[in-house]
């Protein structure tokens, strides 16, 4: 077993979740292809599984992900209104810039924007627990930009 499986099953049962094969292996999953993708839909996870086959079903995978986001490991985002995206939260204090055009998906840091946001909600009487900021754009070239027709 690996050190990053050793992690893996002392997070999932510091959460409170049983450790089973199918969550420890799209747990996995997910962090050796953050590199590549850092924003995931149940499908995407399913494909990949699918590619490396494994016989883990669509079904399993929905189930594990609303399961880790009640846990906390993910985080949902609903950048496009007809479907979910997932992410690892381990980072914090980030926000998202979406093309309209291809779907693609920017993260940034930003202090001024996370100290104006803190600002603006202690000025209206409120202590920032958390918050997600998506600004929604074009791609400025848009011979670099992955549109739905190209996909």
């Amino acid at each position: 077993m690996t050190v990053m499986s050793d992690e893996n099953i002392k997070l999932l049962k510091s959460v409170g979740l049983k450790v089973t094969e199918p969550r420890l292996t799209i747990l996995a999953l997910m962090q050796e292809t953050r590199e590549q993708m850092q924003h995931f839909s149940a499908e995407d996870i399913y494909k990949i599984l699918l590619e490396k086959e494994s016989d883990i079903g669509l079904a399993t995978v929905y189930r594990v992900l609303n399961q880790f986001e009640e846990a906390g490991i993910l985080v949902r985002h609903n950048f496009d209104a007809n479907k979910a995206v997932f992410e690892l939260n381990i980072e914090q204090d980030h926000d998202h810039i979406i093309c309209m055009d291809c779907g693609k998906v920017f993260e940034f840091k930003d202090p001024d924007i996370e100290r104006r946001q803190r600002e603006i909600s202690e000025k209206h009487g409120m202590k920032l627990a958390t918050h997600s900021l998506y600004l929604y754009g074009n791609c400025q070239d848009i011979n670099h930009c992955e549109t739905k027709e190209k996909k």
